[in-house]
């Protein structure tokens, strides 16, 4: 096996946040670029008639090597420094700083702490206080070349090939797909098998999962694994938590990225959130600094409550079968191809933020409304499987998109006058209207690089 890089995929409104916040230049960006689809990409369901076509969804392939060498090119002309190979021991947070102990008795002081370490990052598990994920999404794959050019040249955003298996007693678990073309040469393609469970400890390991992708593939891809080259296998477990993001209670420490799980359940790996937030982010921390707003309830700010990130648990819940439940084998199916079909039909406003998982109160409204009227056999179905708890939760958290909505417009009004306001207080009020405008899904961004 030859070892090859993978990509990872966005789009190019994602990827102008790069070039918005200052991480790369404009004509850096497209350096970064590996690959860039032209075909829509595809989702498509067991069962269910027809595949809906998508433009603009993870059809843009990025070497990570070349977007953090690209990063590490502007923090340096910017006077910083990485340490590299250095193991970080310990952070000590005193009132006027943090104490970053290193490796070889290196130490560094900073007025704030940055956790970019990922779901492992063991400042948030000591936050969390060995929390139990409330749910896990476990994915295998592979990077091949040998692909016919003809069929690689497509994306599939979204695919299921059988319904619900059950690989163990009593726990079922729907199986999906994605692969896209790989960057890394002609006829190379990465494909992901993944699915959506919950953090049960009688779910088959990823090492059965692995070895049940290979034939799986086959079916497929309809190729055969031993006329491939395998250039990568990949596998990992993503968990999510309900409480996120994470609200760190140090001061002078923030976590970002998939460290505060600001993902959502529904997507695995945080690139393309850390690219919606990155703006955020970037405005945030920066007057965090300059109005010295570096308490545990300041930082919070920076990760406060997005009600369509809690939204998003119900969408999960729906694709999964947590123990003690038993859908129907084509449930997810059914109710996936029924739903993209919908938002299909509403068109791209409606169906792109879903996808880019920023879905905002109209969408998700014109989409449920309009599959009461379309598929009303199905609801019974719905509220039977997700069960009246998880409903009414998800209703709160709607209910709160709604009064956001509302409240970003207010907020654009309210900008300008902010100038007035303290330096503490002007930043404290920028940040609640980042909450309204990202945690009502009005932070979308169009392929013409607008808010919309």
């Amino acid at each position: 096996m030859t070892l090859a890089g993978q990509d990872w995929n966005a789009s190019r409104a994602e990827l102008s946040a790069l070039t918005e916040t200052g991480v790369v230049e404009a004509d850096e960006l497209e350096a970064l670029i590996t690959a860039e689809f032209a075909s829509p990409g595809r989702a498509a369901f067991h069962g269910s008639p027809g595949e809906v076509l998508v433009r603009d969804v993870l059809n843009i392939g990025v070497s990570p090597d070349a977007v953090v060498s690209a990063a590490r090119r502007t923090l340096e002309r910017h006077g910083g420094a990485v340490f590299e190979r250095t193991p970080l021991e310990r952070l000590t947070v005193h009132p006027d700083g943090v104490a970053v102990e290193l490796g070889a008795g290196r130490r560094l002081r900073a007025r704030l702490a940055v956790d970019c370490l990922g779901h492992a990052s063991p400042i948030a598990r000591q936050a969390r206080g060995g929390a139990k994920p409330d749910g896990v999404c476990l994915v295998v794959g592979s990077c091949a070349r040998g692909f016919e050019a003809e069929r690689n040249a497509q994306a599939d955003v979204i695919v299921t090939t059988a319904a619900l298996q059950e690989p163990a007693p009593g726990l079922q678990q729907q199986l999906f797909w994605e692969a896209f073309p790989a960057g890394s040469g002609p006829g190379d393609r990465t494909t992901y098998m993944f699915t959506y469970v919950d953090a049960d400890p009688g779910r088959p390991s990823l090492t059965a999962m692995l070895e049940g992708y290979w034939a799986a593939l086959e079916e497929y891809q309809r190729v055969r694994v031993d006329d491939l080259q395998l250039l990568r296998v990949l596998v990992g477990a993503f968990p999510t938590y309900r409480n996120s993001p994470l609200r760190l209670p140090f001061a002078r420490v923030l976590a970002v990225g998939d460290a505060s799980g600001i993902q959502s359940p529904l997507s695995f790996g945080g690139f393309g959130a850390l690219l919606r937030h990155l703006p955020r982010y970037s405005a945030g921390i920066e007057g965090a600094l300059r109005a010295d707003c570096l308490s545990s309830s300041d930082l919070g700010l920076i990760n406060p409550y997005f009600p369509n990130l809690s939204a998003a648990w119900l969408f999960a819940r729906a694709m999964s079968a947590p123990r003690g439940t038993r859908p129907a084998p084509q449930f997810v199916n059914n109710l996936l191809g029924t739903n993209f079909g919908v938002m299909s039909r509403l068109g791209d406003d409606v169906l792109l933020p879903f996808l880019r998982d920023v879905p905002n109160a109209r969408g998700l409204a014109l989409t449920l409304g309009s599959m009461m009227l379309n598929a009303p056999q199905l609801i019974p179905a719905i509220l039977v499987h997700v069960g009246p708890a998880a409903l009414l939760d998800w209703a709160r958290h709607y209910a709160a998109m709604v009064a956001y909505t509302g409240l970003a417009a207010a907020g654009g009004a309210l900008r300008p006058l902010l100038a007035r306001l303290s330096p503490r207080m002007r930043w404290r009020a920028e940040r609640w209207i980042d909450a309204w405008v990202y945690g009502s899904g009005l932070d979308f961004m169009s392929e013409s690089g607008g808010r919309v």
